[in-house]
């Protein structure tokens, strides 16, 4: 009989990935800011004591939604004015047909941190 060990790599990819990419005081309430993750462009936004965190591009032609108009949590591409649910990437209103991705955001002390 042979004893198998679990494989070190497929553990480390199991478990969440979490990376600082602001701080709390970087963004006000209603706000947006691009960072970039792993060669990924993320829009995150603040609204209130909360964060979110999409896809910067948004699917109809690619605008950069962290340039967009937040209200409460709905972000609109300055682009085509297609807009966006903040907290789940929903499709919101046209042109855009589909979601954008949306990443998992917590908060440790200051540090304002994403799921990649």
């Amino acid at each position: 009989m042979v004893a198998v060990e679990p494989n070190d790599r497929e553990e480390e990819r199991s478990m969440p990935n979490f990376l600082k990419v602001a701080t709390t005081n970087e963004l006000e309430d209603q706000q947006g800011k691009l960072v970039e993750v792993e060669g990924q462009k993320i829009a995150l936004f603040r609204v209130g004591e909360a964060f979110y965190a999409l896809s910067d591009t948004c699917t109809h032609r690619g605008g950069p939604l962290s340039e967009g108009t937040l209200e409460g949590a709905e972000v609109t591409c300055p682009w085509h004015g297609a807009r966006f649910d903040i907290k789940t990437g929903a499709v919101l209103g046209p042109p855009a047909g589909r979601e954008v991705r949306s990443y998992p955001v917590r908060v440790t002390g200051a540090d304002v941190e994403i799921e990649v």
